[in-house]
């Protein structure tokens, strides 16, 4: 099979290689340009406080102040960047679970490299990413981690049923289970552009860390806790020889670092 890539760079980089990506980086990158948001309303905090406070100071020089205007646009900026600053708060709390979970699932699948297993982490599409991409003996696998905050107590189950995924009783407001048949279909049709054979792609979802209560046989995509996936990997019948499997990982690697210059 042939699976070199065709499209080139469009950039020059002093770089032979582009690093490939990790575990998580499109999560920090997010982290990244969230804090950088929080930048502006800090900003506009200070800039407003040192102009009432320089209003104040006028009254005790007998120049004309203006404290009462200054101290109102003062307590405004401080009311928008206060409650700006707690939104980022809680955006950060939750990109960085995000993120750590993503870095937990990332190191579990490095250590499926002994049987035979390449995985490549933060495969970034055009408006979207791709967690973790996995091929091996036994095909190739796209890798949704969804990383969810468990109850104090009480219990703490993931339920798929086929068709739909429920966390404790409640359905996600974005259904994890499109996503994930959205990135194997992605990773197919690249797939068969560079190689221009058809190989079938596994979506898989996993949540670290949850009770995922047994799915219904032949389901299209596997719900799992990472814990499972050697065992259902083992289930699978090997289709693909050292040889593909080397393609098929060069193939995106070129693509990932390719993508690294636009």
């Amino acid at each position: 099979m042939d699976f070199s890539y065709r499209k080139k760079a469009t950039k020059r980089s002093p770089l032979k290689m582009r690093p490939l990506r990790l575990p998580g980086q499109s999560l920090q990158e997010e982290i990244d340009r969230r804090f950088e948001k929080t930048l502006e309303p800090v900003i506009l905090m200070v800039l407003a406080s040192l102009m009432a406070l320089l209003e104040w100071s006028k009254s005790f020089f007998n120049s004309p102040p203006q404290p009462k205007f200054y101290t109102f646009l003062a307590v405004l900026a401080c009311f928008y960047g206060i409650r700006k600053i707690l939104q980022a708060r809680q955006d950060f709390k939750i990109l960085k679970q995000a993120r750590d979970g993503e870095k937990y699932v990332g190191q579990f699948l490095e250590r499926l490299r002994e049987s035979g297993y390449r995985v490549l982490h933060d495969v970034v599409g055009d408006g979207f990413n791709i967690d973790h991409v996995l091929v091996g003996p036994t095909g190739v696998y796209t890798i949704e981690t969804k990383t969810i905050g468990k109850p104090a107590k009480g219990p703490y189950e993931i339920v798929y049923d086929g068709e739909t995924v429920t966390v404790n009783g409640f359905t996600p407001v974005r259904n994890p289970i499109v996503k994930a048949k959205a990135q194997a279909n992605w990773v197919k049709g690249f797939l068969k552009e560079v190689a221009a054979e058809d190989l079938p792609v596994q979506p898989v979802v996993l949540y670290p860390g949850w009770l995922v209560k047994p799915q219904p046989k032949g389901c299209e995509v596997w719900v799992l806790n990472p814990d499972l996936l050697p065992g259902f990997l083992n289930n699978e019948r090997e289709s693909l020889d050292k040889r593909d499997i080397q393609a098929i990982e060069g193939s995106l690697s070129v693509y990932v670092r390719n993508s690294a210059l636009k």
